[in-house]
């Protein structure tokens, strides 16, 4: 078998890709991340995808169901028994590429049961979301495991930003730093592009008289959207609030939020607090994105934040928290504002000074819904920012070097 394999790196060699997320089961940035480096590696080299829940239709993609023998079990274990279905599918491969804890295991038992080399893709680390400890209860040593083992064991780490590299080193310190190449998460500008529509806007019932503020994301610690529901309260009276936000991550966030929000209604008149609790089609987001004045990217922890690329492909300025990857994405003064944090080092990204760090959000969101023309400039340079440097067939080169180097 091992005979059989490209040692080559070109269009001969079968690349592996394993994931929780995959179209049309997608909800975080993981599988958009997977969804488009799949669609222009293709052209480059032989790609099966191998991922989570119902059959896919999709040629060289295989979906795997939890077993039925582990129904009830804690939702950790439920993943790990996925994982090694997706392991037994990759036989014959040449190399396998995970991405994030939900799929390490089975890369790095494919590594252990096949010899080739396996690249792990970090798009988030469980040593700084010790929050999911509430999600997953004991199943959190097992997640931590999963990724531990993978990292420290991995041919290759790819890192979506320098921040990302810096924190896989802190978290792992055994780790080789030659062995972290940083690889940016990109942006598909064609789809997200601006849609000067209007149909998805009246739907919501958005006023386009009023100048707003967007939020797209799921409802977990990391995204910080309590703190933004905070800031809220001091933004301009006549600001529009847009939340797409939903999946939350457990019953006590969802609470909060929910309390939050009648907080921000009752403090302000109705209609100006939209929450949308579904998840949108990707092409109704972009018209969302498209027609808001700023969009706010809250987070305590974001390794990249493509959510902010999005926005920039659709011409709009990001008000974002300068932590993790965010500050090589968003151009602090030139395609948005970039909001300081100093946080507390026990790994939940709680800002030191929460009031200051609320302070100082609703002071930057404001500063362009005061100026929508400077908004507006900001907005034209982060969608040639998103073009010029985030494209996903760089991405997919860049991955395919990583591939060699291991080979």
């Amino acid at each position: 078998m091992t005979d059989s394999r490209s040692t080559s790196g070109g269009p001969d060699l079968r690349v592996d890709l394993l994931t929780r997320e995959y179209p049309p089961e997608v909800y975080g940035g993981a599988g958009v991340h997977v969804e488009y480096l799949a669609r222009d590696l293709r052209p480059l080299t032989d790609v099966r995808v191998h991922c989570f829940g119902a059959t896919r239709d999709e040629p060289g993609v295989t979906a795997y169901p939890e077993p039925a023998e582990l129904a009830g079990a804690n939702a950790a274990l439920r993943t790990m028994g996925v994982d090694l279905g997706m392991a037994a599918g990759c036989d014959g491969t040449d190399i396998v590429h995970s991405h994030t804890w939900y799929a390490n295991f089975a890369g790095h038992t494919a590594k252990l049961l096949y010899g080739v080399p396996h690249v792990v893709t970090t798009h988030s680390l469980e040593p700084l979301r010790p929050w999911k400890a509430e999600q997953l209860g004991g199943g959190y040593a097992l997640s931590s495991f999963c990724e531990r083992t993978a990292i420290e064991g991995a041919d290759a780490i790819i890192a979506v930003s320098g921040g990302m590299k810096r924190d896989v080193l802190t978290a792992y310190p055994g780790v080789d730093p030659d062995r972290i190449r940083v690889v940016y998460n990109g942006i598909d500008t064609e789809q997200y592009a601006p849609n000067r529509g209007t149909d998805v806007i009246e739907r919501l019932g958005i006023d386009l008289n009023r100048p707003s503020v967007v939020f797209v994301g799921r409802i977990t610690r990391q995204k910080g959207l309590p703190y933004l529901m905070r800031a809220c309260h001091d933004l301009p009276p006549e600001t529009q609030i847009v939340l797409l936000a939903g999946a939350p991550d457990t019953p006590e966030i969802a609470a909060e939020v929910e309390g939050l929000a009648i907080q921000l209604r009752n403090a302000r008149d109705a209609a100006g607090v939209i929450w949308v609790q579904e998840m949108l089609p990707k092409h109704e987001v972009v018209q969302v994105l498209t027609h808001a004045t700023v969009f706010v990217c809250p987070s305590v922890y974001e390794p990249m934040g493509i959510v902010n690329l999005e926005a920039m492909a659709c011409e709009t300025a990001v008000v974002a928290t300068a932590t993790g990857g965010i500050p090589e994405v968003v151009a602090d003064g030139e395609t948005g504002l970039l909001v300081p944090i100093e946080q507390v080092t026990d790994g939940t990204g709680t800002p030191v000074d929460p009031e200051r760090f609320i302070a100082d959000l609703a002071a930057a969101m404001t500063k362009l819904i005061k100026d929508p023309a400077r908004a507006a400039e900001m907005g034209l340079a982060g969608r040639r920012r998103a073009v010029e440097h985030f494209s996903w067939s760089r991405i997919a080169v860049d991955t395919l070097e990583v591939y060699r180097s291991v080979l």
